[in-house]
């Protein structure tokens, strides 16, 4: 018999599994949800202080209590925070565990707190004493009130009456069990996991297989056998939302079922590394420091310029680089053959914490671009792609006189629900209402991600209501990336037409 013990996330308890519990249970499987000390009206001694040590032995309890009877497979499901007590107690009792659950959570790494994956408030968001920074100094984290849920995850899919009762029953987090170090010796990688992922919170299987085929070595662990994965069209709290679909999930992970990541190869290139779908000229890059300029031969100049910008989060060991990619190769080419300059900016955006110093690179990069004797520097565009839109918010706030448009392909255009974060200055569905007369081009994928089109969309209705110039190229059959992962008729004029109304606004021809 299978035995599921389940271990909520921040600010829960018990409580949110008895639906997904009983359900589990009419198939035959032995459940139990693990109560946390202090979370979820479980009691603590009066002075006892409470951290991840404490949550660890919690599960460790309920382990032992269920391994005492012979020919039990135990599987632990981590939801949210709760992934950090169970990877730890499944590193100290890794011969009793059978699969670990990686329910919408991180990846918790051996010697980082809880607190380094918290999401960072947004501005007006949580109130005073609330933020990560107040708990790292010794205050609990108060629970989100009622409206405040969606600051902590994707609320998609979350029922009315379920959004009452999660408040409700809410508990302070210990700050113990967000700053204390999770401990592990390594024995906790030898058992088969299953990530279940949350796709109203921004993750897809497709993102997390981008993240594979760009080469990182840490990414790559998740292709072994024993790694699967699940998709599920909700919030962050499937428990709640979809509790059939999440029952599903759970016995299918526990039979080892679900979706297994691939490595590139010669036979499979990486999408992002397949051909551009237009014909290319043959033209020559200069490379700089963080800059491939494409300069058209002959050309008397300076010539006008098109910066294109890469998206991400791209890991540093990514190999080859942004300024390798068919796409962005591919776009500056075209634009030299057009008869501008085009320009690949390769910056530093390695995690979802580093848009401050991807943007001052780009800014860096700008500024460069338009010294360079060979470029007209009264007359550039931008070009943005994929998470790369955030970036385009501080052009859109106050655009420069020489910036002469600015273009964004299938962009994120706000923080995806599980980054939980926004500096206001990369909020480009904000900064869109003080774009005044820029010319701004969004080329929208069809097939685009939910997280993701809610952005753009989003970013429509805000260009449409302060009435910014924004033209829309749509490719209904593409998806994120279409340039090489949709190599069709449909995808060749779409990137025709958005060079063409870039180039038009640039040049006024």
């Amino acid at each position: 018999m299978t035995v599921f013990l389940l271990v909520s996330g921040l600010f829960t308890g018990p409580h949110v599994w008895d639906d997904a519990l009983a359900r589990l249970t009419a198939e035959g499987a032995d459940v139990r949800a693990v109560a946390l000390s202090g979370l979820g009206g479980e009691r603590v001694p009066s002075g006892d202080a409470v951290d991840l040590e404490t949550h660890i032995a919690d599960v460790l309890a309920v382990i032992d209590s269920a391994g005492q009877a012979g020919g039990r497979e135990i599987v632990l499901v981590g939801h949210d925070y709760g992934i950090h007590p169970v990877l730890g107690a499944a590193d100290r009792r890794p011969e009793r565990v059978a699969r670990i659950v990686y329910l919408d959570s991180a990846m918790p790494r051996d010697g980082v707190p809880a607190l380094a994956a918290l999401p960072s408030p947004r501005p007006g968001g949580r109130p005073a004493g609330a933020t990560g920074a107040d708990t790292a100094h010794g205050t609990d984290l108060p629970p989100p009130a009622r409206d405040e849920w969606h600051l902590w995850g994707s609320t998609a899919g979350l029922p009315a009456a379920a959004l009452d009762r999660l408040t409700a029953l809410a508990s302070p987090q210990p700050f113990g069990t967000l700053v204390q170090p999770l401990r592990l010796t390594g024995a906790v990688a030898a058992v088969p996991v299953t990530g279940v992922l949350c796709t109203g919170s921004g993750t897809t299987l497709a993102m997390v297989q981008t993240q594979v085929d760009f080469g990182a070595p840490a990414m790559r662990a998740l292709t072994a056998p024993g790694v699967t994965f699940f998709e599920l069209p909700t919030g962050h709290w499937p428990m709640l939302s979809a509790p059939a679909a999440l029952t599903e999930v759970l016995l299918g992970a526990a039979a080892g079922e679900g979706h297994r990541l691939t490595v590139p190869d010669e036979a499979r290139p990486a999408p992002h590394l397949r051909p551009f779908p237009l014909d290319l000229p043959e033209i020559d890059r200069g490379r700089q420091d963080g800059l491939d300029l494409y300069v058209p031969p002959g050309a008397p100049g300076p010539l006008p310029a098109v910066v294109f910008v890469h998206g991400g989060p791209v890991p540093p060991e990514a190999h080859p680089g942004p300024r390798d990619w068919p796409t962005l190769t591919g776009y500056a080419r075209s634009a030299a053959g057009r008869g501008v300059v085009g320009v690949v900016v390769e910056h530093r955006l390695h995690a979802v914490s580093d848009y401050a110093r991807a943007a001052a690179d780009v800014a860096a990069a700008v500024e460069r671009v338009r010294a360079d004797p060979r470029v007209d520097a009264d007359r550039i565009a931008l070009w943005f792609f994929s998470g790369g839109g955030l970036i385009s918010a501080a052009w859109l706030d106050t655009p420069p006189p020489w910036l002469r448009c600015l273009a964004a392909c299938y962009p994120v255009m706000a923080p995806l629900a599980n980054w939980g974060w926004t500096d206001s200055r990369f909020l480009p569905v904000e900064a869109v209402a003080r774009a005044g007369s820029l010319p701004v081009v969004l080329v929208r994928a069809g097939l685009e991600t939910p997280a993701i089109a809610g952005t753009v969309e989003e970013f429509v209705a805000a260009a449409d209501r302060s009435g910014a110039r924004l033209e829309v190229v749509d490719v209904p059959n593409g998806h994120h990336s279409f340039e090489t992962v949709d190599p069709t008729e449909e995808t060749r004029e779409a990137v025709r037409r958005a060079l063409r109304t870039v180039l038009n606004h640039l040049t006024g021809s």
